[in-house]
């Protein structure tokens, strides 16, 4: 069985009140700005179905003053809980590189000024296996397991090569940026430190 992700991004006005008064609100359900179920993220940003990188925010639970309507949509049999603030991930090293090797070879392609940037990992596999020579499947899938590291393939306009993940390509922006926008957003109202990620995981 899979594990998705669960949540919301909560805010609270950390300006002009006094402590008491600083209750946590729920801003948006986190289903509205991402819906996908990619385990290098989890991973990365909360220690759940991957160790790639070391977490940013393994297993916190919930904060004790989560806002009453991101816990009233908390399920009991839930598991890893966690959250991280806006403040946490403006600081985290989004270069930095994974101890091993990705088991999925990386494709490029290069972009208008003739950089290569990452499209994709284990994508193209066909074509990729015409490239490389590999024929198990397991191979293919798997190149990083057999190729030595920094192996190239050119082709044309993109290249597929064996090398490691950077921590934001594990949380790449195509995925993550409505995420982080809406948090960006928020904190320039309530600060850094008055916006965070709340979720959950199942399965």
């Amino acid at each position: 069985m899979g594990t998705d992700i669960y949540g919301f991004i909560e805010c609270r006005w950390d300006r002009w009140l006094d402590e008491d008064d600083r209750s946590w609100d729920a801003a948006i359900d986190l289903a509205h700005l991402y819906n996908g179920r990619s385990y290098d993220a989890f991973g990365c940003l909360f220690g759940v179905r991957d160790d790639t990188f070391r977490p940013l925010a393994p297993a916190r639970g919930l904060p004790p003053d989560t806002s009453p309507h991101a816990r009233s949509h908390f399920d009991c049999c839930s598991r890893s809980a966690s959250w991280i603030t806006w403040a946490e991930l403006l600081t985290a090293d989004w270069d930095e590189v994974a101890a091993e090797v990705d088991a999925c070879v990386h494709e490029y392609r290069r972009n208008p000024d003739g950089v290569w940037e990452l499209y994709g990992r284990n994508t193209s596999l066909t074509r990729f296996a015409e490239l490389s020579g590999l024929t198990a499947p397991h191979d293919v899938y798997r190149a990083g397991r057999t190729q030595p590291e920094g192996t190239e393939w050119r082709d044309g306009d993109r290249l597929f090569r064996v090398g490691r993940l950077r921590r934001k390509d594990a949380v790449p922006e195509s995925d993550w940026g409505a995420v982080w926008a809406v948090m960006r957003t928020l904190a320039s109202l309530h600060g850094d430190d008055g916006v965070r990620l709340v979720v959950w995981f199942d399965g």
